[in-house]
């Protein structure tokens, strides 16, 4: 892990299963316009935030309580000049104990200050997590983009 990598990391008081349940809960906190499935290894789902941004992930490590990784297996960032800058990145998730509390180590490996999106994705990502992860682990409601209809 670069230390350019975008990294966040927050503390909670629930156990890491609930973490790690609330993690895999994608449509509770990340976005209501998700297709697939994000709870096992090999899962695979998309995202969509209206036409802005559409991505594919792919779960490549699994360890309950611990650790989930997703590969984006394909991107379009129709804000970005590259529009698939982020396929090929990682999003990794760490989950451990520490002082009694868990914390949740957030790093999106590829998503580096010298990309177009660093700023707005960075932005992005904090939300969802301090803001909408948190709540939905806190009092089970998230966030999320919520769910839009096809045109």
């Amino acid at each position: 892990m670069s230390q350019q990598d975008f990294t966040t990391v927050f503390s909670i008081n629930q156990t890491p299963e609930e973490v790690f349940n609330a993690i895999n809960n994608v449509r509770g906190w990340w976005t209501e316009n998700i297709k697939g499935r994000s709870q096992k290894l090999n899962d695979e789902f998309e995202v969509r935030f209206g036409d802005v941004h559409y991505s594919g992930q792919k779960l490549i490590e699994v360890i309950p309580g611990k650790k989930i990784v997703w590969l984006v297996t394909d991107s379009q960032l129709n804000f970005l000049k590259d529009k698939s800058e982020w396929t090929g990145t990682r999003i990794s998730f760490d989950i451990f104990q520490k002082d009694r509390e868990t914390q949740v180590r957030f790093t999106h490996l590829g998503l580096v200050p010298k990309i177009e999106c660093f700023s707005d994705c960075s932005n992005a990502w904090t939300y969802y997590l301090q803001d909408s992860l948190k709540a939905l682990i806190i009092s089970g409601k998230g966030k999320p983009e919520p769910k839009r209809t096809s045109r």
